[in-house]
């Protein structure tokens, strides 16, 4: 599949889950002559995945979901290491680390919604630990909360105001 994708010299190229089921010698593998072709080519490339670890090595920029939205965008390296929406912030603590022995791993609490009866307001207000009234009156706005990082989330509407965007 990855050799059609770049028959006929394209200028990007969609990489939908391209390593789910690939064992971790083969994805690096993958990974790596992507990478090479992109290098090449300069094709760019748009990763879906689920995997932080493929965002980390394979992109630039990131794009975080919830409920089928955007709800945060930015720098891959910002966004890992300041995550200003507080679904990214719990994908970001649900990861294993290493270096810390955890009794029990951490899970986001509830259930997504369903795509066909969202919510009013945010949808992800019932999850999260910072919902107030606003929130599930209204969905957020997109604030720019640095410099190219950008949240759909009240709690970052003051911080967005006062940074001047």
């Amino acid at each position: 599949m990855g050799a059609i994708g770049i028959v006929g010299d394209p200028g990007g190229r969609i990489a939908d889950e391209t390593t789910t089921s690939l064992d971790a010698t083969i994805q690096a593998q993958y990974l790596r002559l992507l990478r090479e072709l992109q290098e090449l080519t300069g094709v760019g490339i748009i990763f879906i995945t689920h995997d932080f670890g493929i965002v980390a090595k394979m992109c630039d920029r990131v794009a975080g979901m919830y409920a089928g939205k955007i709800v945060e965008q930015g720098d891959v390296r910002q966004i890992f290491n300041h995550p200003s929406h507080p679904y990214t912030e719990a994908l970001i603590q649900s990861v294993p680390k290493m270096e810390v022995k955890e009794k029990r791993l951490y899970s986001i609490p509830g259930q997504p919604p369903t795509l066909w009866d969202l919510p009013q307001g945010c949808s992800f207000a019932d999850r999260c630990r910072y919902t107030h009234d606003k929130c599930l009156e209204t969905y957020p706005d997109i604030f720019n909360v640095e410099k190219g990082q950008y949240s759909a989330c009240w709690l970052r509407e003051k911080e967005a105001i006062t940074a001047g965007s």
